[in-house]
């Protein structure tokens, strides 16, 4: 019944709907001023990206595949935890939060 209504066409999305909807937390954290937990937010989409990518088997993995899976394991885990030591370092600046 689940293919009747689309289930199989739509749930290739669910990854890469779970990553945006962590990354438009993060851009609404940052449109509030609060720049350093949107930071985090968006280093965690990063993060999430690089596990779902690395889990799901290639039929599932929908937008989140760009390249190779170690390719792009690495490049999104790499940055993801680039964004997040700048987030969790950078101190003072116009905005200290």
């Amino acid at each position: 019944m689940s293919e009747r209504f689309g289930g199989g066409r739509y749930s290739v999305h669910v990854p890469f709907g779970s990553v945006l909807l962590v990354v438009l937390i993060g851009f609404l954290r940052i449109a509030m001023q609060h720049w350093r937990e949107g930071s985090v937010l968006l280093a965690a989409a990063l993060l999430l990206a690089a596990v779902l990518r690395g889990l799901l088997p290639q039929e599932r993995v929908g937008l989140l595949a760009i390249r190779s899976r170690a390719v792009d394991m690495v490049l999104y885990g790499v940055l993801g935890l680039v964004i997040l030591a700048v987030a969790v370092t950078i101190r003072g600046g116009p905005f200290n939060s």
